[in-house]
C-alpha cells in the first residue's frame, strides 16, 4: 500500500498479542473470529501471547494461525524475539500491554506498521510511544487490514 508521505508498505505477516488486544475479560471480543478467518487468506497470522487468562488455546485453537505461549518471565523480551525472525517490513503488530512494547518497538524501527489496540482494558504508554497508531477496538484494527485505506487516510501526511 502506497502512504504518501509515510512511505509504502507491503504487509505479509500479522502478529498480535492476544490479552487485552484481541480479547476482553478473558473473551474473544465478537467479530474477530471472522476478521481473522478472512485475513488468513492474504496473511501469515501469528499470535504471541502470556495466555494471562488462559483462554488462547480455547478461542483460537480451530483458526487458521500460528498461537505461541510465551514461556519465559521476560515477556518483553520474548515477544521481540518472536517478531525478530520476520521480514519486519513485511509484518505489522498489534499491542497493548506492557510486555508488547518491545515488539512494537521492534517492528516499527524495521519499517513495519506497529498499532496500539485499546479494547478497553487500557493501553500501556511506554507500548503506546512505539506505536504508528491508536485505534479502538479488535475489530477496528482488524478492518485496517482489510480495508488499508483506513490506514493510508491515517497515517499520509
Amino acid at each position: 500500500m502506497r502512504i504518501p508521505g509515510f512511505g509504502d508498505r507491503e504487509i505479509h505477516t500479522l502478529v498480535s498479542d492476544y490479552t487485552g488486544t484481541l480479547c476482553y475479560h478473558g473473551e474473544l471480543v465478537n467479530g474477530v473470529k471472522e476478521r481473522l478467518i478472512q485475513l488468513s487468506e492474504r496473511l501469515d497470522i501469528h499470535i504471541v501471547s502470556a495466555d494471562t487468562g488462559a483462554t488462547a488455546k480455547k478461542h483460537l485453537s480451530d483458526l487458521p494461525l500460528t498461537l505461541y505461549i510465551i514461556k519465559g518471565k521476560h515477556e518483553d523480551a520474548e515477544k521481540r524475539e518472536y517478531v525478530d525472525s520476520f521480514a519486519q517490513e513485511h509484518v505489522i503488530a498489534f499491542g497493548n500491554g506492557g510486555n508488547d512494547r518491545l515488539m512494537l518497538q521492534s517492528v516499527k524501527n524495521n519499517r513495519g506498521l506497529a498499532v496500539c489496540v485499546d479494547t478497553g482494558e487500557g493501553c500501556a504508554v511506554d507500548t503506546l510511544l512505539h506505536a504508528h497508531l491508536l485505534i479502538h477496538g479488535a475489530t477496528n484494527a482488524l478492518d485496517l487490514l482489510l480495508e488499508t485505506d483506513r490506514l493510508v487516510a491515517t497515517l499520509r501526511f
